[in-house]
């Protein structure tokens, strides 16, 4: 296939999801570029802007001329817009769940409105003044936790029950109840954070554990679902760590069934998984989760269950577990 060079467009796109923090590889998958084309581009171009950061606006001059009129209006004109954008940003929503929220929160305020396309060129513009909105932005980069031989850690759990046994309700997310469990573990294996994750809400709980040990999971876990009424406490789903090995007593105490996925198919708990990903971006790899406090830790759970999410209408997951508290949305 003969090159063909970089339109003024997938310039422009570039610049913004440089900006946003999106990597060279997704960048340029997502213009169906090679990656070495983006990087030729940002290294030959970067340094000719103002602060070596790579930028490019639309070449159309009367198009940009309107576009940044009609921006300028607007931000400038209706200062509840930016207020709520910004703020919003600031909870770490992405812009795309604000564009929609903003929506519902405003019904018949025609004046708050705005396209995530707009959001993500406010912050684009906020970091070129030296701002610091684009920090709020989840960077799109995939964490995965690290393999571990078969055998070490992943023995064979006696008197598991795997995830075929489990009733195709939870499947489907037809009732709520039905939770994953997991760790996500600190820098060097020290210390860990035990996270559950109701399929339907997509409600968190998380916890500081000191180690990986099954009783000491264990004595986190049992109050959490001894907490809940009967009808959220239904399932149990986990991977095959060690650590979840005394699962018999959990089930005797909390009246769950625990299930267990099949050895490295993380997609099982995908739930859990992206949940996981999600608690990544205020706790990266490395973290020493001996240095977090339960209240920093809860403040970051509180952040994301008070994110809307597209899958539920764009509610949040506090929202929606509260009324299944309640038994409003009992099933």
């Amino acid at each position: 296939m003969p090159y063909t060079h970089l339109t003024p467009q997938e310039r422009y796109v570039i610049s913004h999801l440089k900006v946003a923090k999106y990597s060279l590889r997704e960048i340029a998958r997502r213009l169906g570029r090679n990656h070495t084309t983006i990087s030729r581009e940002i290294k030959r171009n970067g340094p000719t802007y103002p602060g070596g950061v790579y930028w490019y606006y639309v070449i159309d001059p009367m198009v940009e001329k309107k576009r940044h009129k009609a921006r300028s209006y607007r931000r400038q004109n209706h200062a509840p817009l930016v207020k709520y954008v910004e703020d919003k940003l600031r909870s770490d929503w992405p812009p795309e769940v604000i564009a929609d929220r903003v929506r519902a929160d405003h019904p018949h305020d025609e004046r708050m409105r705005v396209s995530h396309e707009t959001i993500y060129r406010w912050v684009s513009q906020d970091a070129g003044q030296g701002g610091s909105l684009y920090q709020h932005l989840r960077r799109r980069r995939k964490y995965r936790r690290r393999q571990k031989r078969y055998g070490a850690g992943r023995r064979f759990i006696p008197g598991r029950v795997g995830i075929e046994e489990r009733s195709e309700e939870v499947a489907q997310r037809c009732r709520f109840g039905d939770w994953e469990g997991d760790l996500v573990l600190g820098r060097k294996g020290i210390g860990a954070i035990a996270t559950h994750v109701e399929r339907k809400s997509r409600y968190l709980i998380a916890t500081l554990l000191a180690d990986r040990k099954a009783d000491t999971f264990n004595a986190a876990a049992i109050p959490v679902y001894q907490d809940l009424p009967k009808h959220l406490c239904r399932t149990l789903t986990l991977d095959n760590g060690k650590e979840f090995s005394q699962f018999k007593d959990l089930e005797t105490k909390t009246g769950l069934s625990v299930y267990f996925a099949d050895p490295y198919a993380a997609w099982q708990r995908g739930t859990n998984e992206n949940t996981n990903g999600l608690l990544r971006f205020y706790f990266p790899k490395g973290t020493n989760f001996k240095r977090i406090s339960a209240t920093a830790l809860q403040k970051a759970v509180d952040r994301l269950n008070n994110r809307p999410r597209k899958c539920l209408g764009y509610r949040t997951p506090q929202e929606v577990f509260a009324e299944a508290q309640s038994g409003a949305l009992a099933m």
